[in-house]
């Protein structure tokens, strides 16, 4: 499809966005007159990128009159075919909505000549409602319930991922990479080792770089509990919904510079058998109307808030593990919660209190693996948060201690668990809306058909 004149549409929009940013956009243009295309992108339901490249000229049209995508980049399945149950395809005639450019969010593409990128939202045809499938909005919705509370919540996202080697092994599995300084293939776990964040110094320089070009906060890269695994740390912000862009932005930056360097960059929860998988954790706190921390100046209130994230755990899961592959990272021994636990300072449990001052008091959310959708994982758990503080919620008793090896009711380990109590939840349904529940419920019911249908290379091995 192309550009769209949306004037041609619709009578009631002339400029989408305002003056100031018309002009941040002009002055970008201004001051990179190399850049000869701009790709527009948005992140589905599974988070994966999408959008269209443009040439640079027709940017301005843009600006005034926005870009048009259909509704149904929001019913695509992992796969990218879209999903009819969720009656946002045929069933609707597959039509266009308006997507509107994030002006802030324009910059260059460090690892592509003469290329910028920048994050579009839509909204419906009008171009004046927010499309309620958009992850975006959803989150936008429980940012606006808290604030309409007295709340102002702050956000920071840790991601891990893997960089594999770009050939399979033998049996066409993916395998750690080899070294660039020793020239070995990888095979140990050397949590926070800085001689392997030696060995692949010029992959590691590159995203940080690239990140800061991009103005993402990456803060620090540290070695994790496998060969090859490594975890950035983004820096918290009240601006919630960067935030979230902001890590989106960060799977796309450390993908494309893995391949420039010769690897593959993974976010899969799981990717290997014998080794830990890769997790999203998510720090929240929240400032009251005077800008202080309301976890750190009233200890009722935080507990209230680990309460409200511990009792909606279950109904979550299914955007906390989104997919197939995210309940095998669910297992002992490898650092991921298996219960509704909290504690204090305690990497076992679901929901930790990090060890800080009053200032920098927070709730951290270990239990999400780093294929989430962050919009939505961060939207489920300030619903979650404000409905503890409201309902005054009670916290159990903390954990010390290994919490996975305790006698309790464990989370919903399989999809299809998930899914049912995904279904079955009236908190979710208030929460993120009928109509999201209903089209986030379908996608995901197909694609675990589609994925269960499917005979595996194991069943040949076991079975034939």
């Amino acid at each position: 499809m192309g550009l769209t004149n949306i004037a041609e549409q619709t009578d009631n929009i002339n400029h989408l966005i305002s003056k100031h940013d018309q002009r941040v956009i002009e002055r970008f243009i201004e001051q990179h007159p190399d850049v000869t295309t701009v790709d527009l992108i948005l992140f589905d339901m599974n988070g994966v990128v999408r959008g269209k490249r443009i040439n640079t000229p027709q940017l301005g049209k843009v600006v005034e009159q926005g870009i048009c995508l259909p509704a149904s980049v929001f019913a695509l399945d992992i796969c990218g075919e879209t999903v009819e149950e969720t009656g946002l395809g045929f069933e609707k005639g597959d039509g266009d909505c308006i997507c509107k450019l994030v002006p802030d969010s324009l910059q260059l593409i460090p690892w592509q000549e003469s290329s910028a990128q920048a994050i579009v939202t839509m909204y419906e045809p009008d171009g004046q409602q927010p499309f309620f499938a958009d992850p975006r909005h959803v989150l936008t919705q429980q940012l606006e319930k808290l604030q309409q509370s007295g709340y102002q919540p702050c956000v920071a996202v840790e991601l891990e991922f893997y960089l594999q080697d770009q050939q399979s092994d033998e049996a066409g599995n993916p395998q750690p990479p080899i070294m660039p300084l020793s020239g070995d293939r990888m095979t140990q776990t050397q949590v926070y080792s800085l001689e392997e964040l030696d060995e692949f110094k010029a992959f590691l320089d590159e995203v940080i770089s690239a990140c800061h070009e991009q103005g993402i906060p990456a803060e620090n890269i540290s070695a994790e509990y496998a060969p090859g695994q490594f975890e950035v740390n983004l820096k918290h912000t009240t601006d919630v919904l960067l935030a979230c862009d902001q890590a989106m932005l960060l799977k796309r930056v450390v993908r494309s510079v893995a391949k420039k360097h010769g690897f593959y960059a993974n976010f899969m929860a799981k990717p290997y058998t014998d080794y830990a998988g890769n997790g999203c954790h998510i720090h929240i706190s929240l400032l009251d109307e005077s800008g202080l921390n309301v976890f750190g100046s009233d200890e009722k209130q935080l507990l209230h808030a680990v309460a409200g994230t511990l009792n909606h755990l279950e109904e979550c899961m299914a955007v906390f593990a989104p997919n197939a592959n995210s309940y095998r990272r669910l297992q002992p021994n490898m650092f991921v919660p298996l219960h509704a636990t909290w504690g204090w300072d305690n990497r076992t449990v679901a929901v930790r209190i990090p060890a800080s001052g009053e200032s920098d008091k927070r709730i951290e959310h270990r239990l999400s693996g780093a294929d989430v959708n962050p919009y939505l994982t961060v939207a489920v758990l300030l619903a979650s948060i404000l409905d503890g503080i409201k309902q005054q919620s009670q916290a159990p008793e903390p954990i010390d201690g290994d919490a996975t090896l305790l006698d309790l009711p464990s989370l919903p380990i399989s999809w299809d668990g998930a899914l049912q109590a995904f279904a079955a939840s009236e908190f979710l349904r208030k929460s993120l809306g009928e109509e999201f529940c209903k089209v986030y419920l379908a996608a995901k019911k197909h694609e675990q058909e589609r994925f269960s249908a499917q005979v595996s290379p194991l069943e040949y091995q076991w079975y034939l």
